[in-house]
């Protein structure tokens, strides 16, 4: 555990360069090393339990839902009907929690490739693990990836709440994943995935997009703020799949909370859901190909580890759904003027 030091956390990684994150150590609760990384949970002085997988914090008892409600919410929020929904990864049960509130869900497939990270949150994060609890929730402790292939046009939703794309998380930041997952899909149906920060990592994000915005029928980018991620703030992808009988994407909610779940919610709201796809200038410059690109230093496919580099198929910037407006058919050229992503 030498990233406790004299009572202190310290978070250092190759994603955020010239940066840490401390939190204030007031005892340690576990330690273990699983077959795929090392496991610490530790309760911090102000900010309750801390989940920490490698050296990196996944959640704290006291931000958490920033996270959890976006990540969850937004998707779900975006399908009118999401009936059966899979979670990869999210094994700490925060993500879980959070579609158990939607009654109209009947199937909820977690699909976790660590044993002991559930095990560990069952215990530790009691909050977050109640979420395994719900009669619709089914555990499946196997590869994401091999999950995926036996199960096609199965779900409407899919959340991936991965780690970061370093060790086992690297295949989740690849387009082939994403192939997978839209194979994975019924028409109309959403992905969400994590989708790493703005502030660090937009030469990871930008080809990302711009790669599995050539089989998706739209591609869009929202965020969050949550104090303990790098930088203060957490990004998701959000890509649809084509739906003959109507318009698909997510930056306007389709369906509303309830007043049971708005009472709940401590983060969403329908506001928020759609402001949360106003990207910042320099970001969404990048992003959607009408900017120079981030500095050479900031952090690339190439130079951390995962497995390939994503290209675009063409070489113009492909149609990304507009952080102003609505999303549209990204394969046609529409009254407006939009370019059609086909060469």
């Amino acid at each position: 555990m030498d990233c406790i030091i004299d009572g202190w956390f310290h978070e250092r990684g190759s994603l955020w360069p010239g940066q840490a994150m401390s939190l204030q150590v007031k005892q340690v609760l576990h330690h273990s090393k699983s077959p795929y990384q090392d496991i610490l949970v530790f309760e911090s002085t102000h900010y309750g339990n801390v989940l920490v997988l490698d050296g990196v914090i996944q959640v704290t008892e006291r931000d958490e839902f920033a996270y959890q409600e976006m990540i969850a919410h937004i998707p779900l929020f975006a399908h009118r009907h999401p009936q059966q929904v899979l979670v990869i990864g999210g094994g700490d049960g925060g993500v879980l929690r959070e579609i158990a509130r939607h009654d109209c869900v009947e199937q909820i497939v977690i699909c976790e490739l660590d044993q002991a990270v559930i095990d560990v949150s069952r215990h530790y994060l009691p909050n977050l693990a109640a979420g395994y609890q719900d009669p619709r929730v089914s555990v499946h402790v196997m590869d994401g990836n091999v999950f995926l292939q036996n199960h096609p046009g199965a779900f409407d939703v899919i959340i991936t709440d991965s780690s970061d794309p370093v060790g086992p998380a690297c295949v989740l930041f690849e387009s082939p994943f994403y192939k997978a997952m839209h194979a994975a899909l019924k028409p109309g149906g959403i992905v969400c995935a994590q989708g790493e920060c703005l502030w660090l990592h937009l030469n990871l994000i930008q080809p990302l997009l711009s790669s599995i915005a050539t089989f998706y029928e739209t591609v869009e980018y929202a965020y969050t703020t949550i104090p303990t991620y790098p930088s203060g703030q957490i990004g998701f992808v959000l890509a649809s799949k084509k739906n003959k009988e109507e318009p698909t994407g997510c930056r306007v909610p389709v369906r509303q909370p309830s007043a049971a779940m708005e009472e709940q919610f401590k983060y969403y709201t329908t506001e928020l859901h759609s402001a949360a796809f106003v990207l910042p200038a320099f970001a969404k410059r990048v992003i959607f190909g009408k900017g120079p690109t981030p500095p050479d230093d900031a952090p690339s496919a190439s130079t951390i580890t995962t497995a390939t580099t994503i290209k675009t198929a063409s070489s113009k910037p492909p149609l990304l759904v507009s952080s102003e407006e609505p999303a549209t058919n990204s394969k046609d050229k529409d009254n407006d003027g939009h370019q059609s992503q086909e060469s």
